[in-house]
């Protein structure tokens, strides 16, 4: 699973030179949408015959595939904050569908889109976004979606001297004080699946999460499974995945690449998805950044 998500702001980053605690809207109410791969309008259409040529695409600026995702750019999605680099899982499947696209790295530029700022209405200034975003009909409203790239399930970070990291069944975590961040299906998890007896915590990106678990205001922090694990192993000394589990919503929640409503792009990059699920590249990505991060027990 973020900072400065009150107003659309575009930051260019850097263009490539060579190739190298799950992030919604915060709802009102509990009610979150059933994730499902399909809910784009045009994701399911099959494009016309050699729209999806390189020179045929529709692109922000001609001759550049325009990519954004937040900053900072959390691992193992990305390293080192540096979505150009290529490394990370989200870094890599950007460049492969690049790829798949017919773009070089040298023609690939990143520009930073807070997370939220990504699924608000209204035009983008990029050609799509790719930031652990979650599928789901509200956003499919205002916003298409590509076919999903991932599938992905919450966990729990708690410290291991803490009486949460005992727990094995989802019922035991309502009796804590949790965490996420705002606008993310962590948040939705802990508010509709655990439903505490105490509101959660909600913080403006997982940093500010991490901080609120070390000073003890909060018993356990949500993520996503890669992000949780990587926040235990690598940012919080003491600390314990304690479980993960996958909200019971119809379908497996899964992220997909976002962007501007009606863009006639999504059919081209669903093209190039398929391709990568049928000749294994996406399976060898996500086993070269996410595998040590996926062994985890599951809370009942």
């Amino acid at each position: 699973m973020r900072l400065r998500r009150t107003a659309f702001a575009v930051l260019p980053l850097l263009v490539v030179a060579a190739a190298g605690c799950a992030p919604e809207e915060e709802p009102d109410s509990a009610a979150d949408p059933t994730p499902s791969a399909d809910t784009s309008e045009s994701g399911s259409d099959s494009p016309a015959p050699d729209a999806c040529a390189t020179e045929s695409l529709p692109l922000l600026e001609p001759g550049t595939l325009t990519i954004g995702t937040d900053s900072p750019a959390y691992e193992p999605w990305f390293v080192k904050d540096d979505p150009t680099n290529g490394k990370g899982f989200e870094s890599a499947v950007a460049y492969a569908v690049a790829e798949q696209l017919g773009f070089s790295a040298d023609q690939v530029t990143w520009v930073t889109v807070p997370f939220n700022t990504s699924f608000a209405p209204g035009d983008k200034f990029f050609d799509f976004d790719i930031n652990q975003i979650s599928i789901t009909e509200e956003r499919a409203a205002v916003v298409d979606f590509s076919d999903g790239y991932y599938q992905a399930a919450q966990a729990v970070v708690a410290l291991k001297n803490s009486p949460v990291a005992d727990v094995t069944t989802i019922a035991e975590l309502a009796d804590y004080n949790l965490g996420a961040q705002t606008a993310t299906t962590s948040l939705t998890a802990i508010r509709d699946v655990i439903n505490p007896a105490n509101d959660p915590a909600v913080f403006e990106d997982t940093n500010a999460a991490k901080q609120a678990l070390l000073n003890g205001q909060i018993d356990a922090i949500l993520a996503d499974v890669p992000t949780a694990s990587y926040i235990s192993d690598f940012e919080i000394p003491g600390s314990a995945v304690v479980g993960q589990f996958q909200p019971e919503t119809g379908e497996q929640e899964q992220f997909g690449i976002l962007f501007e409503k009606g863009s006639a792009l999504v059919p081209c990059v669903n093209e190039a998805i398929a391709a990568l699920e049928a000749d294994g590249t996406l399976e060898q990505i996500e086993q070269q950044w996410l595998a040590d991060y996926l062994s985890i027990p599951e809370l009942q």
